[in-house]
């Protein structure tokens, strides 16, 4: 038997299952826009979609600074199977109730040399999130929340069920401060302030995703963690964006800097060391 939901009961079903922001993208967003690739559209993925329900979870803060690590890595595998299960639930509430639903995986490619090769996955969280009134797509091609900037991770609900959609955020969150450009170890962004998003090296970035997967330290993490953008910044008591770029020059100078070490510490435990790690004395 069909039961009407409202939003406001699959906003709380989503936060039972552990969702952090939760938004409704009515399907007519894609076309109305026209940013995203038709072929990339979600009823080329299934017809008869009306509403993309988007959830996401932050990623913490001090353990996104401490990256490449295996800490980082264990920390990105369980947001990554928490929304798959939270979507999956969530799917599965809206068919229990007449709606139907299915969930889409918060990754749509298999493997990054697949990515790589085709340079595109199956369907954006990030637009969908845009499109879902839960942030903006930042110069770097993430999607930036006020509460959480670039650091949160998004899955996507295709449902029958017809819902208003959210309010799309209006101000501008990304300031085109390039810092992303500026600390990518893989160069993988070109561009300027006059562009709305940056040119990006997809095979730049996956050569280095892959570099830190086969150590255990994946995964990258430096575009994200440089971001001045997200309340989570004041919460975790962490502004010194000058911090990340002293980095290579103080550890040079000192391996032992006593403002680094608790990076230097995450990074010494769990996975292979890197090339570009401090060298012992």
């Amino acid at each position: 038997m069909q039961k009407r939901l409202t939003k406001a009961e699959i906003v709380e079903k989503a936060q039972a299952l552990g969702s952090e922001l939760v938004g409704f993208a009515p399907v007519g967003r894609w076309e109305e826009f026209g940013e995203v690739p038709t072929e990339f559209h979600p009823r080329n993925i299934w017809p008869l979609v009306q509403t993309v329900i988007v959830m996401a979870v932050p990623v913490w803060l001090p353990i996104v600074e401490a990256a490449p690590s295996e800490l980082g890595r264990e920390h990105y595998l369980t947001t990554n199977e928490l929304l798959d299960v939270m979507a999956y639930r969530l799917a599965a509430f809206l068919n229990h109730h007449g709606h139907a639903a299915i969930n889409l995986p918060r990754d749509g490619y298999g493997e990054a040399g697949v990515l790589a090769e085709k340079q595109v996955a199956l369907f954006s969280h990030v637009w969908a999130g845009y499109y879902a009134g839960l942030g903006q797509v930042g110069w770097n091609h993430t999607l930036l929340s006020k509460e959480y900037g670039p650091r949160q991770r998004l899955v996507s609900v295709f449902t029958t069920l017809k819902l208003e959609g959210d309010p799309m955020i209006a101000v501008d969150l990304c300031s085109k401060c390039l810092l992303c450009q500026k600390i990518c170890p893989s160069h993988a962004f070109s561009g300027d302030h006059s562009m709305k998003y940056a040119r990006m090296d997809k095979l730049a970035c996956m050569s280095q995703a892959k570099k830190f997967r086969a150590a255990f330290r994946n995964p990258c993490g430096f575009c994200i963690k440089v971001c001045p953008v997200g309340e989570d910044r004041k919460l975790f008591q962490s502004t010194n964006l000058k911090k990340y770029f002293d980095e290579a020059a103080v550890l040079a100078k000192d391996p032992a800097a006593e403002e680094y070490r608790s990076w230097l510490h995450i990074r010494k435990y769990g996975g292979y060391p890197l090339p570009e790690d401090p060298k012992k004395e």
